[in-house]
């Protein structure tokens, strides 16, 4: 089966926004571990989420993973007939 560049592009969309979730907990600091914060604001907000820094390894990231796994693909280990074949489904 062949794929179009809109699937390879579809493919890497959902991949770099599932990497996207994975990465943005890490690095974050609330305003309580911090100990301080502005009045009136939830303890737990974040003091400076570093969203610039975040996008960048959530691009470099899932660039890697849809390289690894194209790759992958082109080699065979993703087909149907081995895939069905693994689960001991009949193709």
């Amino acid at each position: 089966m062949a794929y179009t560049i809109s699937t390879w592009f579809a493919i890497y969309f959902v991949l770099w926004w599932i990497t996207l979730f994975v990465t943005l907990p890490f690095g974050v600091r609330s305003q309580h571990e911090d100990g301080g914060g502005a009045p009136g604001t939830d303890p737990g907000a974040p003091i400076a989420s570093q969203m610039g820094r975040k996008l960048i390894w959530t691009t470099v990231i899932s660039a890697v993973i849809f390289a690894l796994s194209m790759m992958a693909y082109g080699a065979g280990y993703f087909s149907i007939e081995r895939l069905s074949k693994l689960m001991g489904m009949p193709f």
